[in-house]
């Protein structure tokens, strides 16, 4: 079965001036859009989210990004838009991952999946 999972990234404003922390008052965070990820070879959603996570997952002072949505491919394709060109727009920016390759296998919603 094929999961999405759903980041959230966001980018520390304040870690470009001073030392951006929330003790010193400089922290300053802004939403900056996140990914979805096309979880292959995997049999439960709980692993597909725990994939993401050790793939994905940035907690940095600068920024962070975290998985904050996850459903089955079925359940993502029935939500995609019904306009074409932003639905064909999503599809090609999902990225294709799996446990049994190191790193992103690629981008775009495959065809045969």
């Amino acid at each position: 079965m094929n999961f999405v999972i759903t980041t959230q990234f966001l980018e520390n404003y304040g870690a470009h001036q001073g030392k951006g922390t929330f003790a010193a008052g400089e922290a300053y965070w802004k939403m900056k859009g996140g990914s979805d990820y096309l979880v292959q070879d995997l049999d439960r959603i709980q692993d597909a989210v725990a994939f993401v996570a050790a793939i994905a997952i940035e907690n940095g002072l600068g920024a962070k990004e975290f998985p904050i949505e996850w459903q089955t491919e079925a359940e993502w394709i029935s939500k995609l838009p019904d306009d074409a060109d932003y639905r064909d727009f999503l599809k090609e920016q999902v990225l294709v991952v799996s446990p049994k390759q190191p790193k992103v296998v690629g981008r775009g919603y495959p065809e045969e999946v």
